[in-house]
């Protein structure tokens, strides 16, 4: 599945800079190893006034590289980059929250997806508040 997603980047990045992929924001982290910028397309969810991020099967490479850097730079498709910190959610109603507001805020088919691996999610899913520099520090919760 992922090989496909690689193959598939640069229409969805034509997409995305089109405003035709819903929640999704382009993420850039530094690398944890290299420091080099790493970009992603991933769903911002929006909950309570405030952005989240994640992913559902758990740590990724860049979910990792945000754990190490506690900073990430969001983008939508027609503004400029933002600065965040980001704060790992542990299990607990705030992240349950955000896992239940990816399902209502994806886009078909990912929300019907999100709908039916919710134990997975809930069990694995590694999801981070971003808030603005300054307000949380971007510690780990």
């Amino acid at each position: 599945m992922y090989a496909l997603l690689r193959i598939s980047d640069p229409l969805e990045r034509w997409a995305w800079r089109n405003g035709q992929l819903g929640i999704t924001a382009e993420l850039t982290v530094p690398g944890r190893q290299s420091g080099r910028p790493r970009s992603v397309l991933a769903g911002l969810m929006r909950v309570g006034g405030h952005s989240y991020v994640g992913h559902p099967n758990g740590r990724s490479q860049w979910t990792r590289n945000l754990r190490a850097a506690r900073r990430i730079v969001v983008r939508l498709p027609f503004g400029g980059g933002v600065l965040r910190a980001a704060t790992r959610l542990e299990r607990g109603a705030e992240r349950s929250a955000v896992i239940e507001a990816a399902g209502r805020q994806q886009p078909w088919p990912a929300n019907w997806l999100y709908a039916a691996a919710r134990a997975h999610i809930e069990a694995v899913g590694d999801y981070y508040r971003l808030d603005p520099v300054g307000e949380s520090g971007g510690e780990e919760g």
